[in-house]
C-alpha cells in the first residue's frame, strides 16, 4: 500500500481572509484536495492552485447539508491519492467545528492529521463591533457555548440557569434560533432582565450588522430586525466597555452559500 497524504485541518477564521494565519495561507496555496465548509469565501478558495481537488462539505441550517460520516469517509478517500489535503473550517477546527471528531477518525484510520487553529467568530465578531469579549472592569471569564442544541440530541441541554452565574460573560454560537429561550433561561437564573447584551450578524464581512440591548429585549428586536444566521451573541457587562472607533472594516467578500 501506498504511503497516505496527510490532512490539515485548517481555520479559515471567520470570514475576512486577512485573519488567516500565515500556516493557513501557505498551505492552501499548496495543496493537492480542498475540503471546505459553508463559511468559507471565494477570495480565500481563490487561493489554492487550478490543479486541487475541491469538495464542499458545507453544513448550514436552512439548506441542504452533508452528513459528517460522508466527511469523514471523503477525508480518508483522498488521503490515498493525494499527499496534502486541506480540510478548511470556518473559524477554529478545534471549537465547534467537530475537527476533533475528523481528527479521531483519519488517526483511527492511520491517516497523518495535523490541526491548524484559525481565529474563531466567537472572539473575532464582537471585535469587528468593537466588543471585547473580556475587559478588567466588567469581567474575567468568559464562556464560548453554542445555542444550537438540536445538533445531538444524544448530548444533554445546556444549563442556561447555571451559566447565568457561573461565568461573568457569555459568547453564544449558533444561538439566534434559540435566543428567546435562551435570555428567559439566563434571567430565570439570576442574570438581571437589563444585562447588556448584543447580535453580530455576518461578523467581518460585507452585511454585518449588529445589534446592542438589554438581554430580556434582545429576542423581540432582534426578531423584528431580521437578523438571521450565522449570528454572534455576547451576554454580559464587557458589551457594555464597546469602542465603537476600535471596529475593523468588514471584508468585502463572497461566500459559496449567499447568507
Amino acid at each position: 500500500m501506498s504511503e497516505l497524504g496527510k490532512v490539515y485541518l485548517v481555520g479559515a477564521g471567520p470570514g475576512d481572509p486577512e485573519l488567516l494565519t500565515v500556516k493557513a495561507h501557505r498551505l492552501l496555496q499548496g495543496c493537492d484536495a480542498l475540503v471546505y465548509d459553508s463559511l468559507v469565501p471565494q477570495q480565500v478558495l481563490d487561493l489554492v492552485p487550478e490543479r486541487c481537488e475541491r469538495h464542499f462539505v458545507g453544513k448550514r441550517r436552512g439548506h441542504h447539508s452533508v452528513p459528517q460520516p460522508s466527511t469523514n469517509a471523503v477525508l480518508v478517500e483522498l488521503a490515498g491519492r493525494c499527499r496534502c489535503i486541506v480540510r478548511l473550517k470556518g473559524g477554529d477546527p478545534f471549537l465547534f467545528g467537530r475537527g476533533g471528531e475528523e481528527a479521531a477518525h483519519l488517526a483511527n484510520h492511520g491517516v497523518p492529521v495535523e490541526v491548524v487553529p484559525g481565529v474563531t467568530a466567537g472572539i473575532a465578531a464582537p471585535a469587528y463591533v468593537g466588543i471585547p469579549v473580556t475587559h478588567r472592569r466588567a469581567g474575567s471569564s468568559v464562556t464560548f457555548v453554542t445555542g444550537h442544541e438540536e445538533i445531538d440530541k444524544r448530548r444533554p441541554g445546556v444549563d442556561w440557569r447555571g451559566l447565568a452565574r457561573a461565568s461573568d460573560g457569555l459568547v453564544i454560537y449558533m444561538g439566534l434560533h434559540n435566543l428567546r429561550r435562551i435570555a428567559e433561561e439566563l434571567i430565570a437564573g439570576g442574570l438581571a432582565p437589563d444585562t447588556p447584551a448584543a447580535v453580530v450578524q455576518q461578523g467581518t464581512v460585507k452585511g454585518q450588522r449588529h445589534l446592542v440591548s438589554e438581554l430580556a429585549l434582545l429576542a423581540d428586536q432582534a426578531e423584528a430586525m431580521g437578523f438571521c444566521s450565522p449570528s454572534i451573541v455576547v451576554v454580559g457587562q464587557v458589551v457594555a466597555q464597546r469602542v465603537e472607533s476600535a471596529a475593523a472594516e468588514p471584508a468585502n467578500v463572497d461566500m459559496p452559500i449567499p447568507f
